[in-house]
């Protein structure tokens, strides 16, 4: 059996129909494109939640005041007016949760800031010096405040990238004063910007102040709205969250019937919840454009079955002349499997250039996966053989005599 005369004739074949064939090949071009497109925007959302995330920190715990069930209905806090978690809880977990590397009390005051003859309303958040290493935080110019400023409610504060450009348009904002609520405060530095977190909020339009300098002269509370703080690990986050529930619980003497009145959120748990959203969601997509594929397949097979017909009269010829049923057979294959991977190659590269266009024009992430290429690839040749096999082994089927009868 020479091949290459057999990919010869099968070449041959395909191209004295040039417009049928790309007919053809269009069903699996637009089905192997639709893949890789529909995976790379799935994995691009995907990898977008997953740095978010992991530009908070991962083994990261968010610890509130206030309950998240009420009345059987599971809900946010009333972080404004629930004081059932303190600083000695805050220094408790500190001190007793081994778990646990850092934590900060934090709480949260709305405040009208100025300098000069320019005025900003934005979130000052009161928080402890060990704040940036447990958010994985950089300061872009000067320092961040002490543990003696947090000590001496010191009237310090660091703004985020988006006051600086407001506030101090062409100039170093560090060591110029500031006011907010009319009390005066000394800028020590600026936040590296972080840019919009995922519900498109700005991460750099608020302010950092010690937590002890917000409670007392902006607030006038002794209580702590919420607290940060990192595990020493991400494995060992759940254990954190057993730890502290079960530290809390004993200190706020709550019965064995009484429901928390704090809340304990896992970052790991959210980090692992959208990863399985995204995984599924990447899933679908996929799945939906690879229907595409199976109905390009189905084109490919009835294209054959069309040119074994009108090949008829040829096939009984070359029977008749000694081409053994195998040749016949491995020949009409050939040419199912040159459409399916001619329509693949081309489905690959529109696939990936609409992938590359999509952030460009919609704004959207995508990544483009090296597996859903090869698998577009194998998926294609599976195609070709699958669906090429039946018009092929009816050609090799054909009896000689009643082929070369067939007008």
């Amino acid at each position: 059996m020479n091949f290459l005369v057999i990919f010869k004739v099968a070449f041959r074949a395909l191209a004295r129909n040039k417009m049928r064939s790309a007919l053809t090949m269009l069903g699996v071009i637009i089905g192997v494109a639709s893949v890789i497109a529909m995976v790379s925007i799935g994995q691009g959302a995907q990898a977008s939640v997953q740095a978010q995330i992991a530009n908070v920190g991962t083994n990261l715990l968010f610890i509130r005041a206030g309950s998240m069930n009420t009345g059987g209905v599971r809900s946010g806090t009333d972080q404004g007016g629930t004081n059932t978690l303190t600083v000695e809880d805050i220094e408790a977990i500190r001190r007793e949760v081994p778990s646990i590397a850092m934590a900060s009390p934090s709480v949260n005051a709305r405040a009208q800031i100025i300098f000069g003859n320019q005025n900003w309303n934005t979130q000052v958040q009161g928080v402890n010096e060990q704040f940036l290493d447990i958010r994985k935080w950089k300061i872009e110019s000067g320092t961040f405040f002490t543990e003696g400023d947090v000590r001496t409610a010191a009237r310090v504060v660091v703004i985020g990238k988006t006051i600086a450009d407001n506030l101090f348009p062409g100039m170093d904002p560090v060591g110029q004063m500031l006011r907010v609520r009319e009390l005066a405060f000394r800028v020590v530095g600026v936040l590296a910007p972080k840019g919009q977190d995922a519900q498109g909020r700005d991460q750099d339009d608020l302010c950092m102040a010690p937590f002890t300098t917000v409670q007392k002269k902006l607030l006038a509370i002794s209580y702590v709205q919420f607290a940060n703080a990192s595990a020493i690990s991400p494995e060992a986050t759940k254990t954190a969250e057993q730890q502290i529930t079960d530290l809390l619980r004993q200190r706020h003497k709550l019965g064995g019937n009484q429901e928390n009145d704090f809340s304990v959120r896992n970052m790991t748990d959210v980090a692992e919840a959208a990863d399985e959203t995204n995984r599924i969601m990447t899933m679908l997509l996929g799945s939906i454009a690879g229907v595409s594929l199976l109905v390009g397949g189905i084109g490919i097979m009835n294209i054959m079955l069309v040119s074994v017909t009108e090949r008829t009269r040829e096939i009984g010829i070359r029977m008749a002349i000694g081409a053994r049923s195998s040749v016949v057979q491995t020949q009409f294959l050939i040419e199912a499997i040159v459409l399916s991977l001619a329509g693949g190659g081309i489905g690959i590269a529109l696939g990936v250039g609409i992938s590359v266009l999509i952030p460009k024009l919609l704004e959207w992430p995508t990544l483009i996966s090296p597996a859903a290429i090869a698998g577009s690839v194998i998926f294609s040749a599976v195609i070709g053989i699958i669906f090429g096999f039946f018009p092929a082994r009816k050609a090799a089927g054909l009896d000689p005599i009643e082929a070369l009868r067939f007008e």
